[in-house]
């Protein structure tokens, strides 16, 4: 039997996610046939011993799926999961735009500095040389703008391109907000899953967790929690940039790393009710 712990979290876990299921009508029995298809291709790819693939037998041992079902899975090609393209590039073009030398720079108020949607002077690089270096492929910079606004990532002032926040995060677009939905969740988890079975060194997981607080004290920590987030995430993001920069003439370059900040409020009773532990 599992730990009653495992049980417990795992309910924890999936309470939000089953809302959202829910909500956008993915029922019990297609979520069903997801978590077969994944029970086997988990098992076949992450238990098998000395590289030798497992048999419809042994699958069935740890998943508890019948054999039947496991061969069929196990002949069934699962869909593609390239990252969706827009969100892709449009977070390597904020990347740079944040990280680089070229490119970085703060106003005042500590947002990132706008761009010219086009630009001659070569010491003062616009939104068409970023596209031009990160894209290195004909694309024209107004057609990521158009994309970006109607996301609500940026918006265009007096012939400069503005970002709305300081990374690639849009506003609109279900198949963008959805890419990086699975994206950092499953980074999270795995790595609390990780922890959680002895890995060495530990992944960095840790929260700041207070309750019994005004709706004044809530919007204060919000506000410091978004400005402390942004400001490590800019830092990370320079020094991850011109590290991959380095990296990139080396064999050993097909590492990644994936460093998260939330910050989960409730207010005047809104948000996820489910009972929580002191």
């Amino acid at each position: 039997m599992p730990p009653a712990r495992l049980v417990d979290a795992v309910r924890r876990i999936l309470r939000p996610l089953v809302r959202l299921l829910i909500s956008y009508q993915l029922t019990y029995p297609l979520l069903l046939r997801i978590l077969k298809s994944l029970y086997v291709e988990v098992a076949e790819t992450e238990f098998s011993v000395g590289g030798a693939p497992l048999s419809d037998s042994r699958i069935n041992l740890l998943s508890g799926i019948h054999r039947k079902e496991i061969k069929r899975l196990r002949s069934e090609h699962p869909e593609s999961r390239q990252p969706i393209a827009a969100a892709s590039l449009g977070a390597q073009l904020v990347a740079e735009w944040l990280g680089s030398d070229r490119y970085a720079g703060a106003r005042a108020d500590g947002k990132p500095r706008p761009l010219p949607l086009k630009t001659s002077d070569p010491n003062q690089p616009g939104f068409d040389t970023l596209v031009a270096d990160v894209c290195r492929q004909d694309i024209r910079p107004r057609v990521i703008l158009d994309e970006w606004i109607q996301l609500g990532v940026a918006k265009l002032e007096h012939d400069h391109v503005v970002l709305n926040t300081g990374a690639f995060t849009p506003e609109r677009g279900f198949d963008e907000k959805m890419f990086f939905f699975g994206k950092n969740l499953q980074d999270h988890i795995a790595a609390g899953a990780d922890n959680l079975s002895g890995r060495k060194p530990p992944h960095f997981d840790r929260s700041v967790y207070y309750d019994r607080l005004s709706t004044d004290s809530i919007q204060e920590l919000k506000l410091l929690a978004d400005k402390l987030g942004m400001e490590a995430l800019t830092t990370l993001n320079r020094r991850a940039l011109a590290l991959q920069k380095a990296d990139s003439t080396r064999t050993e370059s097909s590492n990644r790393i994936n460093f998260g900040i939330f910050n989960y409020t409730i207010s005047n009773g809104t948000g996820d009710q489910s009972p929580e532990e002191n």
